[in-house]
C-alpha cells in the first residue's frame, strides 16, 4: 500500500516533471476509476499544472481556473512516468495523465479496483478530501503518542 512516505515522494518526483506543464488530457480505460461528475473530466484538458500537495494518502493537483485533481492510490495504485504518450490497455491501466512533458500511467495491481480520481473546482472542495486527523509527518513524537492513546 503507498504510505505517507511513498505519496510525499510521488510528489517530490512529480514536481519537476509537471509543474508549469499543460495537461494535454487525460484518458481512462476503466470507468469505475472516475468518482465526480461535475465539473466534466475533459474540463481539465488544456490545463497548466500550478501546485502538487498531498492530501493524507491521496495527491492533489492543481491545474488553471481553481481545477484540482485528486488520486487516491488506495491499496494497489501505482503511478509510473513515460516520457513518450503511451497506449492504455490491458487490466492493470487505468488512466493516462498526457502532459507537454511526457506521461503519468495509473496502474492498479490489485483486483478490488478501490483507486479514485476526483476532479474538484475550488479549495473548498478539495478540503472535502481531507480525512482529517493528525499530520504524522509533521507532529512531534509527544503530540503523536498522545493522539494514539486518546
Amino acid at each position: 500500500m503507498p504510505e505517507l512516505p511513498d505519496i510525499d515522494v510521488y510528489i517530490e518526483t512529480l514536481e519537476p516533471r509537471i509543474i508549469g506543464q499543460t495537461l494535454i488530457s487525460i484518458r481512462v480505460s476503466k470507468p469505475f476509476l472516475v468518482r465526480s461528475v461535475d465539473p466534466p473530466l475533459h474540463s481539465a484538458n488544456n490545463k497548466k499544472v500550478i501546485a502538487l500537495r498531498r492530501i493524507g494518502k491521496r495527491i492533489a493537483i492543481g491545474l488553471e481556473d481553481d481545477l484540482w485533481l485528486v488520486l487516491h492510490l488506495m491499496i494497489a495504485g501505482r503511478l509510473h512516468w513515460r516520457e513518450d504518450t503511451v497506449r492504455i490497455g490491458g487490466k492493470q491501466q487505468l488512466a493516462a495523465f498526457d502532459f507537454s512533458s511526457g506521461t503519468l500511467l495509473l496502474t492498479e495491481a490489485g483486483t478490488r479496483k478501490r483507486a479514485s480520481l476526483y476532479l474538484v473546482r475550488g479549495l473548498q472542495a478539495l478540503n472535502e478530501h481531507d480525512p482529517g486527523g493528525i499530520e504524522p509527518l509533521d507532529c512531534d513524537f509527544e503530540s503523536f503518542s498522545e493522539r494514539l492513546l486518546a
